[in-house]
This record gives C-alpha cells, structure tokens and sequence, in this order.
C-alpha cells in the first residue's frame, strides 16, 4: 500500500485539491470548520517531515556547504530579487501584494522533498538545510516585507500570531521529532512511530490539502477576478526561477542531483506553514490568506511538471550535458 501511495502520489495530491474544491464550494458554510482544522493536519504533517530530518547527521551535512551555500544565496538573495521585478505589476494592490511577499519570500521545508525525490534530485541534501532555511525565512521575512511594502504595512501586522505559528508550527514538531529520533536509536517504539509516519506522509500531504482547499475556496471564487494578476506573478515565478536554480547550481559548481533540488527549492514556496500567519492578518488585509492559496493551487500543478521538466533541463550526465 505504502508503494502504491508514493507512486501516485501526484495524483492522490490533484485529487485532495479536487475534492476540497468540490466540498468547499457546495457547502461554503463549512469553511471555519476547516480552516480551524488547518494547524492541527499542518503540525502532524511536519511533524512527520521533520522525522526524515536526519538531525543526527546534520553537523555532516552543514559541511557541505557549497550546496548549502547556494541554497541560502538563492533563496535569501536571488528570490527576493525576482520577487521584487514580478511584484512591480501588483504593487498597488497592497493586500495582493503582501500575500504575494509572505509566501514568495518563504522557501518550501516540507513537500519539496517529495517532489524533488521524483525528479531525481539530492531531496537529501535539501532535508539536511531544512532546518537552516526555516530558521533564516522566519529572520529575513520581516525585514524583507518592511523593504518592499514600507514600515506603515509591516506597523499593522502584530507579531504574537507570528510567534504562535513559530512556536506550534515548527518548535513543536521540530522538537518533537528531534526527541522522536533519539528514542528510536534505542528504543523499538522510537522506530515504529518513525516507520509509521514514513507511511503516512502522502495521506498526511493529502489530508492538508484539502483542509486548506476546502477552508479557502469560496473565498478564491469571490475574489477571482482580484487574484489573476497574483496567480499570473506565480506561474511567472516558477518559470523564472527553473532558469535561477540552474544556474545557481552551475555557478557553484553542483552535480546533476543536487543542481535538480537548487531548483526545486528556488521555486517551491512555504505556502502551507505561511497561511496561519496570513490568516492572522488584520481585516485591511484579509485577501493575503487567499493570495497564499492561490499560490498553493498554482504550486502544486507547476510541481507536476516540474517532475517530468527539469530531469529534462538538467539531463543526467550519461544523456550528454554536464553540470
């Protein structure tokens, strides 16, 4: 079973996008049921990711750092970058504009894996800098959004839902999958729960999708017209960024696997951990949360052909290019 889960898991992920549409538009009423279920599937979920976090080997990882070197220089400086020229068509439109930054400045610590693992890349090497990524976003995000939207935005945006999302949203999990992994190198309960949130991760990815599908659709539908321009400035994004990523990857000199996950961790975004701080945004800017959504739609079917395309823009060695 757990085979089968991983091998159609793109589609099971298109179809938990389908039917939280489906459900979140017959019955709108239901949303604030689904969106408090959000943080609850969202801490399980990472919970789970961070368990393939090999904390143990991190210092052997953190060694590696030409890779990880161009993974913070790519996400920290290269990002921010095309963000600012794509945002220019959007920057009157401040709410549009501040969902757009929250979830394009944030680079992906959780499905990036997945994906990337499909498409050949060193998803290893991008669980190991998981960690040193969320910690940079959470430190770079605020002073990214007073540079692009000015102090008078980021003065209305209260910072103690931000720290409650932190705490519960990666403390927690982080913690406790970090204590998780020390049980299980003695204890068989350690391993089996490590084993068994292994299995679980493609329903754990789906049930996440739907929840926040179903929480936010009707809001998508009533707002269409107002999130064009967005989904436009992401479909731009993964499109520009394919090229950023590769060219990181032979700027510093990466093989094929590890120039694969520069690109996938330049594109894919931290749409899911980003949402709960763009839904505790004050009312003048409410629209972010659903421009956060937009980006997950939109994400989720780039990373469909990003898995059959980039194995085709970084061809393996053996098919004649070298990185």
């Amino acid at each position: 079973m757990h085979t089968w889960l991983e091998k159609h898991q793109i589609a099971l992920y298109l179809a938990a996008l389908t039917v939280g549409a489906v459900v979140g538009l017959a019955s709108p009423q239901s949303a604030p049921v689904f969106e408090h279920a959000i943080n609850p599937v969202l801490i399980v979920l990472l919970y789970a990711t961070f368990l393939a976090v090999p904390f143990a080997s991190i210092g052997n990882a953190l060694k590696d750092s030409r890779f990880l070197g161009a993974a913070v220089v790519l996400n920290f400086v290269a990002v921010p970058v095309v963000v600012f020229a794509l945002t220019r068509f959007v920057s009157g439109n401040e709410a549009v504009l501040v969902g757009i930054l929250l979830v394009l400045l944030a680079p992906c610590i959780d499905y990036v894996i997945v994906f990337s693992g499909l498409a050949g890349a060193a998803s290893q090497r991008l669980l190991a800098a998981a960690p040193l990524l969320m910690l940079l976003q959470i430190a770079f995000l605020p002073l990214y959004l007073w540079m692009f939207v000015g102090s008078d935005v980021v003065a209305v945006i209260d910072v103690t839902p931000f720290v409650h999302a932190f705490f519960l949203l990666i403390v927690v999990p982080l913690g406790s999958a970090a204590a998780t992994q020390a049980v299980a190198r003695r204890h068989a309960i350690g391993r089996t729960i490590m084993d068994t949130a292994a299995k679980a991760m493609v329903p754990l990815m789906m049930a996440t999708l739907l929840v926040v599908v179903a929480s936010q659709i009707d809001s998508v539908r009533d707002r269409g017209t107002e999130l064009v321009s967005a989904a436009a400035v992401f479909i731009a994004f993964l499109v520009v960024m394919a090229f950023v990523g590769l060219a990181a990857g032979r700027i510093a000199r990466q093989d094929v696997p590890a120039t694969r996950a520069l690109v996938f961790s330049g594109a894919t975004r931290n749409s899911l951990v980003v949402l709960p701080l763009a839904l505790a945004l004050p009312d003048s800017l409410s629209v972010a949360a659903v421009v956060v959504v937009t980006q997950t739609l939109v994400e989720l079917l780039g990373m469909v052909a990003y898995v059959r395309l980039v194995p085709l823009l970084v061809p393996s060695r053996k098919r004649g290019r070298r990185v």
